[in-house]
């Protein structure tokens, strides 16, 4: 039987002991050799494993401990150890007798590791000697850039781009991730971390979705939403139906989520009349109050409809500039 190398990698983002059955086989049972002293190195000796830290030659390291032993394991670093995989492939590839190579994944990322990754990036760019810019930063200072990322995911969306909304998901992230990070220097009755914030969101999907996490019926989709509005009012303490409403929209959105949320409990408040205001802008904002209303009854979404209307007349001056 040839010799055989193992290139045992594994998840940088999990803890270095979490290892497959066979990979534990493999470092127990045969010689370990490795480019680096790490918490991986450290984890396979307090199990009574053997590591041997090679200084230079790894190739050949590995082929004479394989060609002495039968089998000889590489523990990749956090990066893979790509270059050394290469060289003893290309090596291989030229004298094919000398030992067989074989890939092993002691571990690797679940779903959303790399998220991980983006709060351990953040964590030094808005720690001392990272970035003056975001260390420089408050709630209240980036609020306007969390608005204005969340646009452009918006055009990414009404542009039908996945690729560009993919990208502006991610200034998103870097905005909620940012202000978690801010939120650790915060007085310590005021402080929390990007912990409590996803905390807070599973614990939430959980409970608002009965019909996944518990045994409530799935029903149709009307009566998911019921349900959901129902532990929504249950969860938050609240003295009216407009509680609640993100009243820093733009207006025409603002005024859409006000009637939709009267019309939800079945309130027939009537908009005020425009004849019956006694100054210029508050007849213009009734007579517009109207027409959002006007737009729900017939079904239309007010603020798209403005958008579709502004896009068509940018089109239109665009057209004079050139003529």
């Amino acid at each position: 039987m040839p010799a055989r190398i193992v290139l045992l990698v594994t998840s940088p983002r999990l803890p270095a002991g979490l290892l497959t059955a066979a990979a534990w086989d493999a470092v127990r049972r045969h010689p370990v050799l490795a480019g680096a002293e790490s918490e991986l190195t450290t984890a396979v000796r307090a199990a009574g494993a053997e590591v041997t830290v090679v200084d230079g030659r790894a190739t050949q390291a590995l082929l004479d401990a394989a060609a002495a032993h039968g089998v000889a394991v590489w523990l990749a670093g956090p990066a893979g150890d790509e270059s050394l995989a290469r060289e003893l492939g290309l090596r291989l590839a030229r004298e094919p007798g000398l030992a067989e190579l074989e890939l092993m994944y002691g571990s690797w990322d679940p779903p959303g590791a790399r998220l991980l990754d983006a709060v351990a990036v953040m964590d030094r760019l808005a720690s001392p000697g990272g970035d003056p810019w975001k260390r420089a930063q408050t709630h209240r200072s980036l609020a306007g850039f969390l608005l204005e990322e969340c646009y452009e995911a918006y055009d990414a969306i009404s542009a039908g781009d996945t690729d560009a909304l993919r990208e502006e998901l991610g200034d998103v992230l870097l905005q909620v991730v940012l202000h978690a990070r801010l939120a650790e220097e915060l007085p310590e009755a005021q402080r929390w971390t990007v912990d409590d914030v996803a905390g807070g969101l599973v614990d939430k999907m959980v409970r608002r979705n009965p019909h996944v996490f518990a045994d409530a019926e799935a029903g149709t989709l009307a009566e998911i939403e019921a349900s959901w509005e129902r532990i929504k009012r249950a969860e938050k303490a609240r003295d009216s139906v407009l509680d609640g409403i993100a009243l820093s929209q733009p207006a025409l959105a603002l005024a859409a989520k006000i009637l939709e949320r009267a019309g939800r409990v079945g309130l027939a408040v009537p908009p005020p009349l425009a004849d019956s205001q006694v100054d210029p802008e508050a007849r213009l904002g009734a007579s517009l109050l109207a027409s959002v209303a006007a737009a729900r009854e017939a079904g239309l979404d007010p603020e798209a409809a403005l958008r579709r209307a502004a896009f068509a007349y940018a089109d239109a001056v665009r057209a004079a500039e050139k003529a």
